[in-house]
């Protein structure tokens, strides 16, 4: 009856109150939408305030790390080759974090990586591979992070020093280090033949103290030696007691090695020392 009374059929009454819904519908999307869009504007904005004020205040502080461990590779490490470096970083904050990070000798960078994820407890990074000269007596290594445009030193464990060894350099802590003597005389000088001499050798070294055989020898033939004894870090003064050696031929040049650990290894000297047969003496 009530379509009748409109003039309208069934399919344009059906019709009719559908466009009706759909423009209820769209009226609350509408209002929807206007109350939505501020919100979200708002949460936007509370984003960028959280970051302004993060800025002043990194998630990661310099004060959070520490170098654990630092290694080369290769070690020991030649004079021309390429080094990379590899370092163990401790992170104390309970944090994650981008960072940069350098390493540097004395206020020489050596070698970087940027912008790498650092992760609460302990992470390893590795650095690319770079040339290096190592040019002085010793080289020791500090790290740098870079923290939001802003460098700071890294505490370290340890010191990261490298030592000159035969062969090379290295940040290792066994083995021999440099040594080299500054001089070799004896007394008296100049010496006759069958009369006892004593040598002294000045020896400089460049590691680590050890323990071993020093012992002075012409070409093959030991001349003197001293066991079991502790050499020290730096410049020392080393004397051998008094030995009978026979100079019999036209001369004798003398070397100086040191057994560590069972094996032997020759001494670098700052000159040749032979003995003359001018009244066999070792002066210049």
């Amino acid at each position: 009856m009530q379509m009748v009374k409109h003039g309208y059929s069934g399919f344009e009454y059906h019709k009719r109150k559908e466009m009706v819904e759909m423009k209820k519908s769209m009226s609350i999307a509408v209002i929807g939408c206007l109350f939505l869009i501020p919100a979200l504007a708002q949460a936007q904005w509370d984003k960028k305030i959280d970051r302004f004020f993060q800025r002043g205040e990194p998630r990661i502080r310099p004060s959070d790390l520490r170098v654990l461990q630092l290694e080369i590779s290769p070690d020991p490490i030649r004079e021309g080759q390429r080094v990379s470096f590899r370092i163990t970083i401790a992170n104390d904050s309970g944090r994650s974090g981008r960072i940069s990070l350098t390493v540097k000798d004395r206020n020489e960078t050596i070698s970087e990586v940027k912008d790498v994820n650092i992760y609460p407890g302990e992470n390893r990074i590795d650095f690319p591979e770079t040339y290096y000269r190592f040019s002085r007596s010793d080289h020791c290594f500090t790290v740098e992070a870079d923290i939001e445009r802003t460098r700071q030193a890294i505490d370290v464990a340890e010191e990261f020093c490298m030592r000159r060894i035969r062969g090379g350099w290295t940040l290792s802590d066994k083995g021999i280090g440099y040594l080299f003597v500054e001089d070799l005389d004896m007394t008296p000088d100049p010496a006759i033949p069958g009369q006892d001499v004593r040598f002294r050798v000045r020896l400089q070294n460049d590691g680590r103290p050890i323990r071993g055989t020093i012992r002075i020898q012409d070409k093959d033939q030991i001349v003197v030696q001293l066991e079991n004894i502790t050499i020290p870090r730096g410049v020392s003064d080393i004397h051998f007691p008094y030995t009978r050696y026979s100079f019999q031929r036209f001369d004798h040049c003398f070397t100086v090695l040191v057994d560590f650990e069972r094996t032997p290894y020759q001494i670098d000297t700052a000159r040749e020392f032979c003995a003359k047969p001018k009244g066999w003496t070792l002066r210049p």
